[in-house]
């Protein structure tokens, strides 16, 4: 039924939820396992209004990005002890939503499996966390909210 299934990652405890999940519908649809994880795009000038001044100058996006791949590596590795055989992990920038519908679109995923919160805290989303209500909302397949 679900050739493609889509994870996005955050390294919070509910994404790795999900993930699980994931894993086991990827066995029983003998499906490929894409993981996930968005950095958001800071400037510069946004770095500069940091309190915090680090010895060493690091362009933002490259240590987001950095991090990001780690969140994304820690997944797979996961996803595979759980039993998943064909994963993929990647790496994007953007706003989390739009950066997981357009995943989505341009990879053909058939289902997104996601956790209900991720690392973010913010009142909006109260009862559901907000990236996962947008992406409910938007995404061009089913999502699995976990």
């Amino acid at each position: 039924m679900y050739k493609k299934i889509l994870v996005p990652v955050d390294g919070s405890q509910q994404a790795l939820i999900a993930l699980d999940h994931a894993a086991h519908l990827q066995q029983d649809n003998d499906a490929e396992l894409y993981l996930l994880c968005i950095f958001k795009h800071h400037s510069l000038f946004e770095a500069s209004l940091s309190m915090v001044r680090p010895n060493e100058v690091q362009i933002p996006d490259d240590a987001l990005r950095e991090y990001a791949t780690s969140v994304a590596d820690h997944a797979k590795q996961k996803a595979m002890e759980a039993g998943a055989k064909q994963v993929r992990a990647f790496v994007k920038g953007g706003r989390p939503s739009r950066a997981i519908v357009r995943f989505a679109k341009d990879n053909g995923v058939d289902l997104i499996v996601m956790g209900a919160r991720g690392t973010s805290s913010d009142v909006d989303g109260y009862f559901l966390g907000s990236v996962s209500q947008r992406v409910a909302s938007l995404a061009p397949c089913p999502v699995l909210i976990v």
